[in-house]
């Protein structure tokens, strides 16, 4: 037999190899300054604790400044405060239920799940309602499963105040740097735009990659700013003129296609240009902005890309924040926002669905644990709440990177238990354990999880003496927790095998159609939208196309039929983020002297995109394929019409997504 193919028969399957493949370390910097609150937060109570008396007591705090270092994630203070402080206020409630209930038997079966469900429902809100129900069902699971020390109230107070130490630790330096991280966020929006326009009119897979980092900033930008904003119940000022800011930066991002389109690179001083306004937007700096662009610049898009730039450094150079256009506007108060999300949670059959699938997991998993005798028995419960967050990606490959992470980290912990005695010991261990959480966190999962473990081992183990004798069971209930999360937490929901991608990209046809349809439209016409709301719209599209490449990624690691389903969306995706750009492309055109189409034939051009997304959602189990698609169908309109290169990209992308021919 050759000796290929008996290798080929002997690989692993390749959609395990993906799975496998995450375990790769993302480059990322390591974050000092977490990691060194990390050290700080996390063994300063163990110390205080050990000082006192009462060890117990410290490793409860411990505990709830882990949940706080997981959670120091965002960039702006106020965020941050809502990242921390927020979830902890659902932890406590997590351990307060569960303590009240542990030793009840099914009464804490019936709570726990309970909780799951709620849990399950309310992370499907957002970020920190996400967290927060991490959180809500975590603590609930350790306080149901482990005995805690003093009174049923000791534990929340105790795990909520070493939390609480993490944001305080991280608010250290707000006095110092008000208002500096969303410059700094606003900043590098325009640093990005500033690599897309180098890249405008060169390769095409580099200006692609460039236009989704833009994306990716804009939204983050929007968020930080936007949630800054939402505490102000008046018109802040600096607030303004930041916004305007970052609006003036978007007919630069609507420009950048049009450059593309001219086939060559545009003048290096056009970029040097856009970094200049980054410099003067991070300084926080408000008048006239020295500009180095080229006199006369050649065809549209150039022209495009030049009043656009120009238009920014006008935004920045009014220091008048009564003159800005705050478009925008300031979000919704924080009770709306709470009933709207209440409402969608109440009556959103995917919350229902995702709450349901957990209560089950948990539920099995509590009762397992009820009738066998396991030693470690709320890790299983607690490896099946990791697992189960679907918004941290696959399923599936969170239960596989779950397991080796678990592996790689009981390494670590069974030479602290075995070799570190007990007491004040822990504090130098935990001080050089605990900045791995934020170190490794941003490399994946997996790391994440080796980085854990150590670290709730040993303060697990200065609750209940029991050393390095459970290290076997601890990898025994994580490997219990993913099976259980992998048959009723995945196979037994057939909607969880395959993709979301095919009905997320059919939405976001059907929205490019209608921008499609008034994007040629004269803004002066009533009911017509404005340009304002022309951009708004495109960077929705974006945005949803954003999550579609998350998915995509997701589902690229799922068993097959799934996997191999999602990379055959991928030639879609990209079709239609080149459709969005001619489209922005032709209205740049048009601005700069390139006649109007016809309603009619802007309209017609929509009702195509329409009838691509009615062909995506009926053929959702089937999506296109790509290497076995039809070319184009040859133009019979003028090739110098403002609207040929925009037809060209919809022909290709219906192309794309036909079905394949017998």
């Amino acid at each position: 037999m050759p000796r290929d193919f008996t290798a080929a028969r002997l690989a692993p399957p390749e959609w395990l190899l993906r799975s496998l493949g995450t375990l790769k370390p993302q480059p990322a910097p390591i974050p000092w300054p977490a990691v060194a609150r990390a050290a700080v937060a996390m063994a300063l109570p163990l110390a205080v604790g050990l000082a006192a008396g009462y060890p117990a007591y410290g490793a409860l705090a411990s505990m709830g400044a882990l949940s706080g270092v997981i959670g120091d994630t965002a960039t702006a203070y106020r965020m941050r405060v809502f990242n921390i402080a927020v979830p902890q206020l659902f932890g406590a409630i997590g351990v307060t239920l569960g303590t009240l209930v542990y030793g009840h038997g099914w009464v804490a079966v019936a709570v726990v799940t309970v909780i799951a469900l709620v849990s399950g429902m309310i992370s499907t809100i957002g970020a920190v309602a996400s967290v927060s129900g991490l959180l809500l069902l975590l603590n609930s699971v350790v306080g149901a499963g482990l005995p805690m020390p003093g009174d049923w109230w000791l534990a929340p107070i105790l795990m909520t105040g070493g939390g609480l130490l993490v944001l305080a630790l991280t608010l250290l330096a707000w006095p110092l740097r008000s208002g500096l991280p969303e410059r700094i966020t606003v900043a590098g929006t325009y640093r990005t735009v500033a690599d897309l326009l180098e890249q405008a009119g060169t390769d095409p897979e580099a200006y692609a990659a460039a236009r989704q980092r833009v994306t990716h900033s804009l939204n983050q930008s929007y968020d930080v700013v936007l949630a800054r904003r939402a505490l102000y119940h008046g018109r802040n000022q600096d607030l303004v003129r930041l916004l305007a800011q970052l609006n003036a930066v978007i007919p630069v991002v609507e420009a950048a296609p049009a450059a593309q389109e001219r086939g060559r690179p545009l003048p290096p001083e056009v970029p040097a240009a856009v970094r200049s306004l980054a410099d003067a937007v991070e300084r926080g700096f408000a008048g006239p902005v020295e500009l180095r662009l080229p006199e006369g610049p050649q065809g549209p898009g150039a022209q495009a890309v030049d009043a656009a730039v120009r238009y920014a450094a006008q935004a920045l150079a009014d220091a008048d924040p009564r003159n800005v256009d705050d478009r925008l506007g300031r979000p919704a108060a924080l009770r709306d926002r709470a009933r709207r999300a209440a409402r969608n949670v109440l009556l959103s059959a995917a919350s229902w669905r995702y709450g349901l699938r957990l209560a089950l997991c948990i539920g099995l998993a509590q009762s397992l644990v009820s009738l066998i005798d396991v030693p470690r028995s709320y890790w299983v419960a607690l490896t099946i709440t990791f697992v189960m967050k679907p918004d941290f990606g696959s399923v599936f490959s969170r239960a596989v990177l779950r397991a080796v992470g678990t592996a790689a980290g009981l390494v670590l912990a069974a030479a602290v238990l075995s070799q570190v005695p007990r007491g004040w010991w822990d504090v130098p261990v935990m001080v050089l354990l605990a900045p791995m959480i934020p170190a490794l966190t941003p490399r994946g999962y997996g790391y994440q999880t080796a980085a854990i473990t150590p670290v709730i081992l040993l303060l697990s183990d200065v609750l209940n003496h029991q050393g390095a004798a459970l290290l076997a069971p601890r990898m025994y209930d994580s490997l219990m927790g993913c099976a259980i999360a992998l048959v009723a937490g995945y196979l037994l929901w057939p909607e969880s095998w395959g993709t979301r991608i095919g009905d997320r990209l059919a939405d976001a046809v059907a929205d490019t159609a209608r921008y499609v349809e008034c994007a040629f439209l004269d803004p002066t016409t009533p009911g017509v939208p404005d340009q304002a709301a022309r951009a708004r719209m495109r960077r929705r599209i974006y945005r949803d196309l954003s999550v579609v490449r998350t998915e995509f990624q997701r589902a690229l690691t799922e068993p097959p039929p799934f996997g191999t389903r999602a990379a055959a969306f991928w030639p879609l995706v990209v079709a239609l983020e080149r459709v969005v750009d001619a489209t922005t492309s032709a209205r740049v055109r048009i601005r700069h002297g390139a006649p109007r189409p016809a309603p009619d034939e802007s309209k017609e051009l929509s009702r195509q995109l329409e009838q691509l997304a009615e062909d995506l959602r009926e053929d959702a189990p089937h999506p296109p394929h790509p290497g076995h698609t039809r070319p184009p169908e040859p133009l019979d309109e003028d090739e110098r019409s403002t609207l040929a290169p925009l037809r060209r990209e919809i022909a290709a992308a219906r192309a794309v997504a036909a079905p394949v021919e017998a």
